[in-house]
């Protein structure tokens, strides 16, 4: 892939957390690897500012946003519920600020990728729930990953995917069952309203989905095709069919 023009700019969700005395804002490496590797793009990390920030001024200058994963969980009042006892992993500020960029992007017909949070975000954003536990579910697989273990084997292959027919993401793979890692303790309940589901697991969790009206390329998994993105072909699949919709998003505004 060729890097030689003007790369189309990324905004990258970031989360804000304590590190020592201070908040940062900040996003993994491999989010940012990803966009450079995966689909030829250059990414900027967006602070999560809440309030404190427009959204309305990013809009103009970027041609895609990435919703990356995170270590925290979505505010469950968001959707409509109390928290699970003993889940106090919360990011306010990402909540603010991804739960109003998510429909101004979308109306904007700014490609976007969702991965894993992202995914949840979306399907909130849009007036969907979620499952604070899917592995207290009777019948559904447990989705975490094994936190003792090597990163290597937490984020390797875990479970197949059944890619709907016809969707988004069966013109990204012919692959109709690819082998996806699992990294997530949460995951989509009830689908929003203007959500087209594009892959389940094998236990029936929603597992992708796409904008149905979409004017662009809107994607969100809950799996993470960034990890290692130069080494899955799937996964390189998926950035690839982003970064094309950046630099079609690109050109138009040109």
């Amino acid at each position: 892939m060729s890097h030689s023009a003007a790369m189309p700019l990324v905004a990258v969700t970031a989360d804000r957390a304590l590190n020592g005395a201070h908040q940062y804002h900040s996003a993994g490496e491999k989010y940012l690897t990803a966009v450079i590797e995966g689909a030829g793009c250059m990414p900027m990390i967006l602070p999560a500012l809440g309030d404190q920030g427009s959204i309305d001024s990013i809009l103009n200058p970027i041609h895609g946003v990435l919703l990356t994963g995170g270590y925290s969980n979505i505010e469950p009042h968001h959707y409509g519920q109390q928290p699970a006892p003993g889940d106090d992993s919360r990011d306010a500020q990402r909540d603010k600020t991804n739960l109003a960029l998510i429909p101004q992007i979308i109306a904007a017909g700014i490609p976007v990728l969702g991965i894993c949070r992202g995914l949840q975000e979306l399907n909130v954003a849009m007036g969907g729930t979620l499952h604070q536990r899917v592995y207290e579910i009777d019948g559904m697989l447990d989705h975490r990953e094994d936190k003792t273990a090597a990163v290597e084997v937490q984020y390797g292959l875990a479970h197949a995917v059944n890619v709907q027919a016809n969707g988004l993401l069966a013109s990204i793979t012919s692959d109709t069952k690819p082998m996806v890692n699992s990294v997530h303790g949460q995951g989509i309940d009830q689908l929003a309203e203007g959500l087209t589901i594009e892959a389940v697991a094998e236990d029936g969790l929603v597992e992708a989905v796409s904008v149905t009206a979409a004017k662009q390329f809107a994607l969100a998994v809950q799996w993470h095709p960034e990890w290692q993105v130069r080494n899955n072909d799937f996964y390189r699949a998926i950035f690839a069919a982003f970064g094309d919709a950046c630099r079609d998003y690109c050109a138009e505004k040109s």
